[in-house]
């Protein structure tokens, strides 16, 4: 099993200049804890897509050791995810299954195993505890199936929960994806979020992606400063830490 990272963004919503990757929680960045957790399942080979403050990234991983993670710079990283998505295209589609990852999450190993266990070919993680509205990404059934993905979703969905933000997906899945990606970019949508690629893969997906369920186990998206302030009081002491 391999990864691939998504961490480019210029996260303007949170109000600081570095890379979310690098934002520390425990005195360890979100980085470091990536690389601890993936280490702990077994997951050796990870690249990640970078952009805003990149040197800052690439400095941390050569302080760490890491010269085996590769990292691939997308110089378009202001406008949409979903051109960071395409320049991780070979590293994604290099064969076999691959986990597709945000790079802006605080969360513990508990939270990704379930991504290396699953029966499923092709599989999202969803919390059902989350709070409606219309930030979070929301994962939905049609007829009993996971058919839908978005901030906003069919209405004939009924939506299970909030996606994590992290995939497994199968070599023909991975494939697709960076295909589909390819088609929005051509016809004008650099501005996109990778989000809508994977929805347009999942909505078409026979057999139909699965879920695997971390609903009660520790794990927050850091967009904005209230984000911040919730990742260390609440659940940042209910994390297990990989050392």
């Amino acid at each position: 099993m391999r990864a691939v990272m998504l961490a480019a963004g210029v996260g303007r919503r949170l109000g600081r200049d570095q890379p979310k990757v690098l934002l520390g929680f425990g005195g360890r960045t979100l980085l470091q804890r990536h690389l601890a957790i993936l280490d702990a399942l077994g997951v050796r080979e990870l690249a990640i897509g970078i952009g805003h403050e990149a040197l800052a990234i690439e400095r941390a991983l050569a302080e760490a050791g890491r010269t085996e993670v590769s990292t691939v710079y997308n110089p378009a990283y202001e406008e949409g995810s979903i051109l960071t998505l395409w320049s991780v295209r070979e590293a994604l589609t290099a064969g076999g299954p691959v986990l597709l990852m945000d790079g802006d999450v605080l969360y513990d190993r508990r939270v990704l195993a379930p991504l290396l266990e699953t029966r499923h070919a092709d599989c999202l993680l969803v919390d059902r505890g989350w709070e409606p509205g219309d930030e979070p990404v929301k994962v939905g059934l049609v007829e009993g199936r996971v058919a839908d993905f978005g901030k906003t979703i069919d209405p004939a969905a009924e939506a299970l929960g909030e996606s994590v933000g992290f995939f497994r997906l199968g070599e023909g899945t991975a494939a697709a994806l960076i295909e589909t990606a390819g088609e929005m970019i051509r016809a004008g949508g650099r501005e996109r979020p990778m989000e809508d690629a994977v929805a347009a893969i999942l909505r078409a997906a026979d057999p139909p992606f699965g879920a695997e369920d971390v609903t009660g186990l520790p794990w927050i998206e850091i967009d904005f400063p209230e984000d911040v302030v919730r990742a260390e009081t609440e659940i940042l002491p209910r994390l297990i830490d990989d050392d």
